[in-house]
């Protein structure tokens, strides 16, 4: 009986307790809410050594839309103009002869520091510094007699560069004329288009008139010496010629039946065509079975720069663009 009562009384006075917590949370009629506690606001992370305020790494300059930057070379904000120009100015007459006016390798054989690491982890010249005082005379970087303050400048400035640039290791925009490929010999170039191009191109068939359907003798240059692939234009049936030709195959197969079309693949195993019907049929090769016979009208062309020299390419670019 005595532990039967004990219980009793037990769960009374967790009952009123359990009753008292609910009404001390229970907000009392008429008083006014009460607000809830202030919240201390979590700390912002701080934005890293040459990074912009905001946390978010800037797009570098007109490289812009590619996403963000990935080095802190291409994450600083604008640097001060005036050092901007006194570090050009050092280096120009210090550095170009070996790292170029363009900052891609000079005469000398220097690095191209538009790709160089210690360029773009370097922050405000401190890896650079090292460099130009000697620490690297051993790889062929001679000590140069200049200044902390001169080797931050030239750091800036080529952080200046290098911020420009629309991917990695791209040569920043300029406003430069593009070099003019169109420096040779018109009657050379005739000559030497007789003997190497005339079995196929004519200056009065698929060639006529391309001086004046590509003016830019860079693109024009680039087109012909690829049968039309250069980077400079979108090939010689954008300029008016005749279309590309394609690579075609013809396999012949051990019963004697014959199969031809352009070439779709080709490796030690597998050969594959597309048929007149414009399907795609793939054959499996072992060794010398099927006999495969591949006809690419560009070979000629991916074999010209080992067969013409510099002064020969330019004097066929100058021959073509007489072509108006």
């Amino acid at each position: 009986m005595q532990v039967t009562n004990r219980l009793i009384a037990a769960a009374v006075v967790g009952l009123t307790l359990a009753v008292a917590h609910a009404g001390a949370q229970a907000p009392v009629q008429g008083a006014p809410p009460q607000a809830p506690p202030a919240q201390t606001p979590a700390p912002q992370p701080q934005p890293q050594a040459g990074q912009p305020q905001g946390g978010t790494p800037a797009l570098a300059g007109p490289g812009g839309g590619r996403g963000a930057a990935t080095f802190p070379a291409q994450q600083r904000p604008p640097g001060d103009s005036v050092l901007i120009e006194r570090g050009k100015g050092i280096y120009s007459v210090t550095c170009t002869a070996c790292h170029g006016a363009d900052l891609r390798g000079g005469q000398l054989g220097g690095p191209n520091l538009l790709r160089s690491q210690v360029v773009l982890a370097d922050l405000a010249g401190e890896l650079i510094l090292p460099i130009v005082h000697g620490s690297r005379a051993e790889r062929g970087m001679p000590p140069l007699p200049l200044s902390d303050d001169d080797v931050k400048a030239v750091a800036e400035y080529l952080h200046s560069v290098v911020a420009q640039g629309r991917t990695q290791g791209a040569p920043p925009p300029t406003d430069a004329p593009p070099p003019n490929a169109i420096i040779g010999d018109a009657a050379a170039g005739q000559s030497v288009f007789a003997a190497r191009c005339s079995s196929c191109h004519s200056p009065t068939g698929d060639l006529q008139g391309i001086g004046t359907k590509m003016p830019e003798g860079k693109a024009l240059q680039n087109m012909w010496i690829t049968g039309g692939a250069g980077r400079g234009g979108r090939g010689a049936a954008a300029a008016g010629g005749a279309p590309r030709k394609v690579t075609t195959v013809t396999v012949t197969m051990p019963s004697g039946e014959r199969v031809t079309g352009p070439l779709v693949r080709y490796d030690d195993f597998l050969v594959t065509l597309q048929q007149s019907d414009g399907s795609v049929r793939t054959i499996r090769r072992n060794g010398a079975a099927p006999k495969v016979e591949i006809t690419d009208p560009m070979e000629f062309h991916r074999g010209l720069p080992a067969v013409l020299n510099d002064k020969d390419m330019h004097d066929v670019t100058a021959y073509l663009a007489t072509l108006k």
